[in-house]
C-alpha cells in the first residue's frame, strides 16, 4: 500500500476518519499541531499495527557492505524491518486503514514524514492495507521477529545503514547485564 502521483498516506486502524485535523501527538517532541502523513518511500514504516514498537534498516548510499550483509543478511534485499515476538499475533490479525491525502497541502518534515497545519479531508473512504506480512514479501523487505528489539536496535543505530525506530517505548525492557 503505497501513494499516487500527488498524494501522501495516512495509516490507521480507525476506518471511519472523514476528517483529519491537526492536534499534537502525545509523542510529539514539537509543540506545533499537526496532521501526519508519509509518501511512498516511508510507507513501509507503518505496516503495522499503531502501538507495535518496531525498528528499520536500509541501504543508503555510504552503506558499507559489511553492514548490509551483518544487519541486513546476504541474500536479503535492502531493507529490513524487525518487531518482537509479543506483537507477532496481533500482526497477523491488525486490521489496518490507509487514507489517501492530498500531498499539496502538506510540507516535508525531517526525513520521514509530511505535515499539514490545516484540516484535510481524505481523497476517498479509508482502504483496508490487508496482510501486513504479504506487504513486506511483495516489497521485498525482511521482516524479523525477535524477543528484545534492543540488541537489533543498538547494532541499527552504530551502522551505517539508514534507520528508524518508531513506538520503542512499547518494546520489551532492555536486558541489563
Amino acid at each position: 500500500m503505497r501513494p499516487e502521483s500527488g498524494q501522501v498516506l495516512h495509516f490507521s486502524e480507525d476506518p471511519s476518519i472523514t476528517r483529519f485535523v491537526p492536534h499534537r501527538a502525545a509523542t510529539a517532541r514539537q509543540p506545533e499541531e499537526y496532521v501526519w502523513a508519509v509518501d511512498h518511500g516511508r510507507s513501509p514504516d507503518y505496516w503495522f499495527p499503531r502501538q507495535c514498537p518496531r525498528a528499520m534498516a536500509w541501504v543508503v548510499p555510504g552503506s558499507s557492505a559489511a553492514d548490509q550483509e551483518r544487519i541486513i543478511g546476504p541474500g536479503c534485499g535492502e531493507r529490513v524491518h524487525a518487531i518482537e515476538y509479543g506483537w507477532l499475533e496481533r500482526m497477523r490479525t491488525a486490521e489496518l486503514y490507509a487514507y489517501r491525502l492530498p500531498a499539496g497541502v502538506f510540507r516535508p518534515f525531517g526525513d520521514n514524514a509530511h505535515v499539514a497545519v490545516e484540516p484535510v479531508v481524505p481523497l476517498g473512504p479509508a482502504e483496508r492495507v490487508g496482510d501486513l506480512f504479504e506487504l513486506h514479501e511483495q516489497a521485498g523487505i525482511s521482516l524479523r521477529v525477535l524477543p528484545n528489539l534492543w540488541p537489533f536496535w543498538d547494532a541499527v543505530t552504530a551502522s551505517s545503514l539508514g534507520w528508524s525506530g518508531i513506538r520503542l517505548g512499547n518494546a520489551v525492557a532492555r536486558s541489563v547485564e
